[in-house]
């Protein structure tokens, strides 16, 4: 009796040791799905940055240095009108994009063939949150279901299938200016999700976590303090707060998380890449003390509770909008003899960083273009500012890169056979200075969509300029540099046949030797190319997707990009399809300038024009682009007869009559500031014009 008892309690043993064994293996395959696990070979694109660790990376080499010379269309789908630089997911032998607002379209990889088409009416329930108008920059994936986050505020699970919701919920709170632009990423069975909005509202970031099966709220971090009167969320927070000042919380704090999210499989870690502060100017945000954690900072979490582990600040006490959303990149890299896992971003203020995503200890960082507001990042991982950088006692300070970065949000790729990182570099400043701002008691103008408490002035007799950049992150030297078209460029995929494929402002779409910086190949797209590209293989063909067409980031500084004849009206939107050997033509694309209207019922108003000026960079600017210079997705007003008309006006500004086809509505507007703004307008028509006319003269 006794031996069967021990034999059975043996068994027992063996039993339960084998069930855990089966129950870990099955977890860490559910952690480590293959089609997102770094490394996999599956031959999918079924997240953001193609896997876990954000890479832009793909194994595949059908399409290879000798091959990429046959490289032509598949097939091309045209999109609505609307944001296109969005990231492309492909699961299965399904495309899957979202232009615009979280119009999502399921198209059939090898065809092109449009297979459903699901429309969240994200832009008609947005209300003021319309105004920031990003559009969605890309969507996830998870056990058949595709993710999006609509500008609204909703997180939305589609049947990946068949298109149908499955599940949606409310990520933000009632009554504030916050949005969701960035993609959500999935993964262990759940999904995040950030937010923007501080650069136009009292806003305190945070990201939160759901169950990917109901989206059922599992946690949430917030990623600066609040009010310490009535408690903190957690130790993270109570911490963060000794590195402010004043009354932070009444300006919300801003370290919005609007894009940058990685998921680390080894650790089991979720890295945050937190926004700049609310408002810019640390003066006013924390009486310019402090350091103001999570601000422009690396964040680690725990994946299953969303505790706080670590953090790594870019820029303490930030005052230039240096946000650190830029994609995290995560790699084992051999530094100084020893293998370590690392993680590598390049943010918004030019440094490219390397950590230790072990427990965030610095290990390098260097600049990759012109910086003026830092001379290095010292052996502790903090920045040396360059004296005046803060612009302090009202003096001006140019500082580079300006607020649109050395890096914007469109991602750069780092490939494990180069040991490369490739960065889609800008080379643009900004004179920053704070005179005449009223810092003590500072309050948002109302209505206000970048009130940041401090003066960014571009130089606009400057073309600025742009680069493809390939870094070495062990020794931190730049391998090779190409110049790119205008002051944006593209987002970056790198492949294991050799070739980094980006697109430009110009129409061009490129590949390029990942060891010399050569250009192998390029297509005429007829329209910018700024999405980032993904490859995947369908029945053992690999292909090569990417969008066309312009979106709103980059567009505000619309004369800049004015040359390269960015007509909203008859720009190509178009998702492209490349294929070794195919052969099918573009369809024909309509490239021409805006047609600057003529106004011969216009007279000169200089006061209603100045009035004009400032209502028109507070609520139209970003989206219609500065001096009313449209190339993005929104209307190039100058060559529209709609400002001649105050009826016409009327019906669409103030009474909302395009909010379906992402047009805000300003209910708030008087009579005489909605007359102030067609004024302006209508002189940036006659002004174009005149240019014009002189330009053939000469």
């Amino acid at each position: 009796m006794h031996i069967f008892s021990s034999i059975r309690a043996v068994g027992t043993i063996w039993y339960l040791l084998a069930a855990c064994f089966v129950a870990g293996v099955a977890f860490a395959a559910d952690r480590a799905h293959p089609k997102l696990s770094d490394g996999s070979r599956a031959g999918d694109w079924a997240a953001f940055g193609g896997t876990y660790g954000e890479q832009h990376f793909s194994a595949l080499e059908q399409v290879n240095r000798k091959s990429v010379t046959r490289l032509g269309l598949a097939w091309s789908f045209d999109l609505p009108r609307a944001n296109s630089v969005t990231g492309a997911l492909e699961v299965d032998g399904t495309l899957y994009v979202a232009p615009g607002y979280s119009l999502v379209h399921a198209i059939d990889a090898k065809t092109g063939r449009l297979k459903w088409r699901y429309n969240p009416k994200a832009a008609e329930a947005a209300g003021l949150r319309l105004r920031m108008g990003w559009g969605s920059r890309g969507l996830a994936w998870w056990n058949g279901k595709i993710y999006t986050g609509t500008q609204d505020g909703r997180l939305i699970a589609i049947d990946a299938e068949t298109g149908q919701p499955v599940w949606s919920v409310m990520t933000l709170e009632d009554g504030d200016l916050r949005f969701i632009s960035g993609p959500p990423r999935a993964f262990d069975g759940k999904v995040i999700i950030g937010h923007g909005g501080a650069d136009s509202s009292d806003v305190r970031g945070y990201v939160t976590a759901y169950d990917a099966e109901t989206g059922t709220k599992l946690w949430r971090f917030y990623t600066v303090p609040g009010n310490p009167a009535k408690g903190f969320e957690d130790a993270a927070q109570e911490m963060a707060a000794k590195t402010w000042a004043g009354e932070w919380w009444k300006y919300g704090g801003g370290g919005t998380v609007w894009n940058a999210i990685t998921y680390d499989e080894e650790f089991n870690q979720i890295y945050l890449g937190t926004g700049n502060g609310a408002p810019w100017n640390h003066k006013i945000r924390s009486l310019g003390q402090g350091d103001n954690l999570f601000l422009s900072s690396i964040v680690a979490l725990d994946a299953d509770t969303g505790a706080y582990k670590w953090h790594y600040q870019t820029n303490p006490g930030e005052s230039w909008d240096f946000n650190a959303n830029m994609d995290m990149q995560l790699a084992t890299l051999e530094i100084g003899g020893l293998r370590r896992p690392v993680l590598m971003t390049a943010p918004k203020n030019g440094f490219l960083y390397v950590l230790d995503r072990r427990d965030g200890k610095f290990i390098s960082a260097r600049p990759y273009v012109r910086v003026t507001w830092a001379k290095e990042i010292d052996s502790n991982g903090r920045p040396v500012e360059t004296p005046g950088a803060r612009y302090e006692n009202g003096e001006s300070f140019a500082v580079a890169p300006s607020p649109f970065g050395a890096h914007g949000w469109l991602p750069m790729a780092f490939s494990p056979v180069t040991r490369l990182v490739y960065i889609p570099a800008i080379d643009l400043s900004t004179e920053f200075h704070d005179r005449g701002i009223e810092r003590e008691g500072w309050r948002r103008a109302p209505h206000n969509l970048l009130d940041v408490g401090a003066a960014a002035t571009f130089p606009l007799d400057a073309q600025g300029e742009s680069a493809l950049v390939a870094w070495d992150p062990i020794m931190q030297t730049q391998r090779w540099r190409v110049s790119t078209p205008g002051y944006w460029n593209g987002g970056v995929l790198a492949t294991g046949g050799g070739l980094v494929f980006q697109g430009h402002i110009d129409g061009s779409f490129n590949a390029f030797d990942a060891d010399s910086g050569e250009r192998l190949w390029s297509f005429d797209a007829k329209a910018p190319v700024l999405a980032p590209p993904i490859t995947y293989t369908v029945d053992g063909r690999q292909y090569v997707t990417v969008l066309t067409g312009m979106g709103t980031s980059g567009a505000y500084l619309g004369p800049l990009l004015e040359r390269f004849n960015l007509n909203p009206a008859t720009q190509a939107r178009r998702v492209l399809t490349f294929a070794i050997d195919a052969k099918t033509p573009l369809p024909p694309t309509e490239r021409r300038p805006v047609e600057i209207l003529a106004d011969s019922e216009y007279r000169a108003d200089a006061e209603g024009e100045q009035r004009g000026l400032i209502l028109y960079a507070q609520r139209c600017g970003v989206c219609h682009g500065f001096r009313a210079v449209g190339v993005g997705a929104a209307t190039d007003v100058r060559g529209s007869a709609i400002p001649r008309n105050p009826a016409a006006f009327d019906l669409i500004v103030r009474k909302g009559a395009m909010v379906s086809g992402g047009m805000p509505q300003f209910a708030e507007l008087t009579d005489r500031e909605l007359e102030d703004i067609r004024q302006y307008i209508r002189f940036e028509s006659v002004t174009a014009a005149q240019r014009g006319t002189a330009s053939k003269q000469n």
